[in-house]
């Protein structure tokens, strides 16, 4: 049960939306907490830096409930700057278990590292690749590139499995989270029900984008390094990093049972979660 206002660190993010969206339609109370005021149209917002451990706790000082829907590297900072009593919850990454290390991994990692040892009240919770969320570039960027080409290359022939999750599946695990008395750091990987085949998902979004399937074509991972890294040059074409291509070639399956036990959580298939991420929007 949420018995106290959420202090949402990152609010201004996608995922920090979307679920100040779902606690303030439940009646909780919300404190957004965000670096650049600009980014956020709320009176009640407070304005801190992730760097500036002052500015922190003060954005802080009356928190029971915290949410950091910034990067996990950051949870030192955010354990530094919480009352010693507060239920803490971050947004990790799947990224951890990745083959090709990068910052962002090592953040993650990092970031993790310091939450276990902290001893404190709370979860972090790692998301798959997220999809759904309004302006989110996993998704919506394939099918601007599906709308573009006819085929589809992909290292192997795309047989790299993926599960992905649904922001709502997200945002839920959050709330769940919140609710749950931890007493002690926990660590939990959160994602879709099922992995599919990456060719196979890339099939489901075109479906669901109204485009005509790619044909998929099997294409040698290091051409497709090579070229990735000319796509920031090709007008009209979103750019895609060569080490996307390399976290092609591995598997991102996960057993989500703990997720199911621990949060009650039972995320919504793709293609529920792609109707509802390619139905017409309105602005509430």
């Amino acid at each position: 049960m949420i018995s106290a206002p959420v202090h949402i660190i990152g609010a201004s993010g996608r995922s920090g939306v979307g679920l100040t969206r779902a606690l303030r339609t439940m009646g909780h109370a919300v404190v957004p907490i965000v670096r650049n005021p600009a980014k956020i149209d709320d009176p009640t917002a407070r304005i801190a830096d992730l760097t500036q451990p002052d500015t922190m706790a003060r954005a802080l000082r009356d928190a029971k409930l915290v949410v950091c829907c910034a990067h996990a590297r950051h949870a030192a900072a955010v354990i530094a700057a919480a009352p010693p009593s507060a239920r803490l919850v971050f947004l990790g990454s799947t990224r951890k278990f990745t083959r090709w290390p990068d910052a962002h991994g090592n953040g993650v990692l990092a970031g993790e590292a310091a939450f276990l040892a902290s001893g404190r009240d709370g979860a972090m919770l790692h998301p798959t690749m997220i999809y759904g969320a309004r302006g989110e570039n996993n998704v919506q960027r394939l099918a601007a590139l599906l709308r573009r080409l006819p085929i589809a290359p992909l290292p192997n022939g795309g047989t790299a499995l993926v599960q992905p999750i649904h922001q709502d599946d997200v945002t839920a695990a959050i709330l769940a989270a919140l609710s749950c008395d931890w007493a002690e750091p926990r660590s939990l990987t959160i994602a879709g029900p099922t992995p599919v085949a990456y060719a196979d998902f890339i099939r489901a979004i075109a479906r669901a984008a109204g485009l005509r399937p790619p044909r998929i074509l099997a294409f040698p991972a290091l051409p497709m390094v090579l070229a990735a890294g000319l796509t920031r040059f090709v007008p009209g074409l979103p750019t895609v990093h060569p080490s996307e291509i390399r976290r092609l070639l591995e598997d991102k399956a996960f057993d989500i049972a703990p997720m199911r036990a621990e949060l009650g959580i039972d995320p919504i298939g793709l293609d529920e979660g792609l109707a509802r991420t390619f139905a017409p929007q309105h602005d509430p």
